[in-house]
């Protein structure tokens, strides 16, 4: 008792003097409650406890101590709080289906979620790749899950599909861009935002028996950066065992040499691990879609009805469905969330903000944001004070060569004008010329008639 009231008594003195900052570590074993005990606390103490050493506390590191709580307080309860919290909220899961036309896709997504989901067949007539987005609002045992959909329609149908993966990458980029968009908001609600990207492509195979098409490398090279790809044959049934092993082989053996990089269930966690072994073993998943039901023994199950027999949609021996649903949905849902968020968004993020100018480092300095922020600003003035420079120099040289180009055409323009008054003197001269020689000549024939008129006068005073 005496101990724990000394320490009581010290821990308040400890918090009258600085802010404690205590962050809590929950574990399988047991809860702990660890505390930052700052330099500076140090130097008020007398010396180091007798459980630490001193060459911790002359670190700049805070040194953490650690306490096991006795009696409970009610942190155990933060997991049963999250857990409500998260069934309250429900969980959203985003699937992207690619795939040919009548390639199974919608038969496998009813068989996934053992319910009838809306979709309109597609036709092979489409000019162009388009794709078609369904939500649905799915619920087991009081757990909701809003269930998006998005189906390719058209896909391999053109003559010219050199456009056809681009249509599909453009609107995953997309969904990341409005989620960067909610997240950059000055007033952001992310907790009520509906997250529409894609956590999983299931990218589905003809089964040829042979290889892969180039349109299948070729677009999932483009996703393998913006989604996590789980590639599947799609109608498995209609090859034979022996030539299904060959195709699965072959196909992986084409991914390798086109360096495309396809979903892999972790293996990390051991409660998984042996299961998402056994599941990245089988990739390719070869899977059976089917909305009927059959009666085999004295159970109905979903299958696909043959002359020659029955082939269950959920039976391993079959075909590999019940792996596809057991790892995707069962097990690994939340870890493809996760990796959306972690890696593919990731990328899309420091990618986009980099066009942007925004970037956590330079010449391997790192920058808080504020301090991008900051050098951004400096860069964009420089740059406006720049501009302004530029639109400054280029108004002086535009007035100078006006006023060069005034003055030659003033220069012309007095050249003209003296030229025209040259030209007028010359026909005035001219004229005054003429106007001279034109008053002799009327003087002239002015005294002519007058002489004339005396002499005829003087004629006839004669007579």
């Amino acid at each position: 008792m005496s101990n724990s009231r000394s320490l009581r008594k010290e821990l308040c003195s400890i918090a009258i003097l600085i802010d404690l900052n205590v962050i809590m570590n929950f574990s399988m074993s047991g809860i702990s409650a660890n505390i930052v005990d700052f330099e500076a606390l140090n130097k008020m103490k007398d010396g180091p406890r007798p459980t630490e050493q001193p060459s911790q506390l002359n670190s700049q590191t805070p040194s953490i101590r650690t306490f096991e709580l006795k009696e409970e307080c009610g942190i155990n309860n933060l997991p049963n709080q999250i857990m409500a919290k998260a069934i309250s909220d429900g969980f959203v899961f985003n699937i992207l289906c690619v795939g040919e036309t009548a390639c199974g896709k919608s038969s496998l997504l009813d068989s996934l979620f053992n319910t009838r989901l809306d979709s309109t067949p597609a036709t092979h007539e489409n000019a162009r790749v388009y794709l078609r987005k369904s939500t649905y609002d799915l619920f087991e045992r009081e757990i909701r899950l809003k269930l998006t959909v998005v189906e390719t329609a058209g896909f391999g149908d053109q003559i010219n599909k050199d456009d056809s993966f681009k249509i599909i990458g453009d609107f995953i980029d997309e969904q990341f861009q409005a989620y960067l968009d909610e997240e950059l908001k000055i007033k952001r609600n992310l907790s009520s935002y509906h997250d529409t990207r894609i956590h999983v492509c299931l990218y589905f195979i003809n089964p040829t028996g042979h290889s892969l098409k180039a349109l299948d490398l070729v677009t999932m090279k483009h996703l393998d950066s913006k989604v996590n790809i789980i590639p599947i044959i799609a109608k498995s049934d209609t090859i034979s065992k022996n030539e299904l092993q060959r195709f699965k082989q072959n196909i992986l053996n084409e991914l390798n040499v086109a360096g495309v990089k396809i979903y892999r269930f972790p293996t990390d966690d051991e409660t998984l691990a042996e299961d998402n072994l056994k599941a990245n073993n089988l990739l390719p998943l070869a899977v059976v879609g089917s909305n009927e039901t059959v009666k085999v023994g004295t159970q109905y199950v979903r299958a696909r009805q043959y002359p020659w027999g029955v082939v269950q949609v959920e039976n391993e021996n079959h075909c590999d469905f019940k792996k596809l649903r057991e790892s995707v949905i069962e097990k690994n849902m939340l870890d493809l969330i996760e990796t959306t968020h972690s890696k593919h968004y990731e990328i899309f993020r420091r990618t986009r903000l980099a066009e942007l100018g925004l970037t956590d480092s330079i010449d391997g300095k790192q920058f808080s944001i504020s301090d991008t922020l900051e050098m951004k600003h400096n860069d964009l003035r420089k740059e406006l004070e720049k501009r302004e420079q530029q639109l400054k120099e280029a108004f002086i040289q535009k007035v100078k060569d006006k006023e060069i180009e005034l003055k030659d055409a003033e220069k012309q323009i007095n050249e003209e004008l003296t030229n025209i008054k040259k030209q007028y003197k010359d026909q005035k001269d001219k004229c005054d010329e003429k106007w001279r020689i034109l008053e002799q000549e009327i003087n002239f024939f002015e005294q002519r008639k007058r002489t004339n008129v005396g002499t005829i006068k003087k004629g006839n005073k004669k007579k």
